[in-house]
């Protein structure tokens, strides 16, 4: 075995710094918590330097886990995702007695998260899948009222049951090829039965497609993003993705294309984009808009992983494209955090008289999420389709650009009272969080630089600048 604890060292600070946070934070009084937050925030910067400064591909633990761009990206952009979701959390969370246990479900969701992006092996698949998914339990639940205490059983109930159906994949492709390693499965799985590794391979998915909140199994998405809090929202739709996106996309290279995966993952990408877009045209709560939103941009991210075989630019076009959307994802969130009392897209009327930074901030973000030049989702959605059309789904580039076109007319639904009518009865004073507000903006001019850098972060996630 090539054991080599010191390369796991990203994943190591993140499990010690939610350890540390849970055990500082239980010793300290209520008006003390934000030295667990600290603690909270130095593990996840500590990770991230770790990811960078110590990446090398390699496979270690009996080639269980992989040490690559995919990897690397995964351990950079979760960890920031996740320190900025702190932050725009602070507002709401700060003084509360279940404060630390907030920062503890973070670090751990996050940990979940990258084990998933760097998982090659099945059972190291499942483990990661459990990280990732029971702290989001908590996390839905985690303001002990009723919507969140809804939220957290539909996670839970639907979690549970995809949690059951991915164990069973995973028994089906190890009957199937007599291994849990990638690598193996890659030489044996093309001398089993078709049925048997077709059944397994979408048995598997289904947990990750779960994770990333894609048809058929986003039932789970708006009542969760409604009925928790802001930063919980924010992890949900956020982090899972990264890490069930990159586990996919690992996954299914490992797998025969004679099982049809690539054309089941493009109908997927198809109906989840379509639906994701439709739901969203009547919503007239902000949450719920958003929710759809990331749904309908799940299906544009699968569209790389059903090119995973046959473009050599679907990896680096994934990456790009899960960075872009972290970041805008986030600032949109935060927008929305910073202006709590606002829950429908009506009560935003005039809200960029009162506040116009935060305004030009949604705006950002929001035709961000549509892919407007020069923002990062632009640069993401632009490869994506690039790779896509030249990974021979010319029909699917056609659907994903028509339900681009389709997702402005929601967003403009937002924007438009937002620099119109007359202020709503909102005191100034009580209305805005700081912190989030702080975070809204920083996410949009990160997601306007990562657009007119795009070149760079491209040449970066595809290993060009790392080598």
């Amino acid at each position: 075995m090539n054991e080599k604890p010191l390369v796991l060292l990203p994943e190591v600070l993140l499990l010690v710094g939610a350890v540390a946070t849970l055990l500082c934070g239980s010793s300290l009084s209520r008006t003390r918590q934000g030295i667990a937050a600290l603690i909270a925030a130095v593990a996840l910067a500590g990770s991230m330097i770790a990811a960078v400064a110590g990446r090398a591909d390699q496979t270690v633990y009996h080639h269980s886990y992989a040490i690559d761009t995919a990897t690397t990206t995964a351990r950079v952009v979760i960890p920031a995702a996740a320190l900025l979701i702190i932050a725009l959390s602070t507002g709401r969370i700060r003084g509360d007695r279940r404060q630390t246990e907030f920062y503890v479900l973070v670090l751990l969701a996050a940990l979940g998260a990258v084990l998933l992006a760097g998982a090659s092996d099945l059972l190291v698949l499942a483990v990661a899948y459990l990280l990732a998914t029971i702290p989001l339990y908590g996390l839905a639940g985690w303001g002990r009222d009723a919507p969140g205490a809804e939220a957290a059983l539909k996670l839970y109930l639907l979690g549970a049951l995809v949690g059951v159906v991915l164990l069973t994949g995973v028994a089906l492709l190890y009957a199937a090829g007599g291994t849990t390693r990638y690598d193996q499965l890659t030489g044996t799985l093309p001398n089993a039965a078709p049925g048997l590794v077709a059944a397994g391979t979408v048995a598997v998915l289904a947990g990750l497609l779960f994770k990333a909140g894609a048809v058929p199994v986003h039932f789970w998405v708006p009542d969760a993003v409604h009925g928790s809090t802001i930063g919980a929202a924010t992890v949900l739709t956020t982090i899972p993705k990264i890490g069930a996106l990159i586990a996919a996309f690992r996954l299914l290279v490992a797998i025969p294309t004679d099982t049809g995966w690539p054309t089941f993952t493009a109908v997927v990408a198809a109906v989840t984009m379509t639906l994701g877009n439709l739901a969203a045209f009547g919503q007239t709560s902000v949450r719920r808009l958003l929710a759809y939103s990331t749904i309908s941009q799940v299906g544009y991210l699968l569209m790389a992983v059903a090119v995973a075989t046959t473009s050599g630019r679907a990896l680096p076009a994934l990456l790009l494209y899960l960075a872009g959307y972290a970041v805008t994802n986030t600032g949109a969130f935060a927008v929305v955090a910073a202006l709590p009392d606002r829950g429908a897209l009506d009560d935003y009327r005039a809200v960029a008289r009162r506040h116009p930074w935060l305004a030009a901030a949604l705006v950002i973000c929001l035709l961000g999420l549509v892919g407007t030049p020069p923002t990062a989702v632009f640069a993401g959605k632009l490869t994506v389709f690039t790779a896509t059309w030249d990974g021979g789904h010319a029909w699917l580039v056609v659907i994903a650009a028509a339900n681009t076109i389709a997702s402005l007319f929601y967003y403009l639904r937002w924007l438009r009272p937002t620099f119109t009518g007359r202020p709503g009865a909102f005191p100034s004073e009580r209305e805005r969080d700081r912190p989030a507000a702080t975070i809204a903006v920083l996410a949009a001019a990160a997601t306007l630089a990562f657009g007119v850098a795009a070149g760079v972060v491209y040449d970066v996630v595809s290993g060009v600048l790392l080598r």
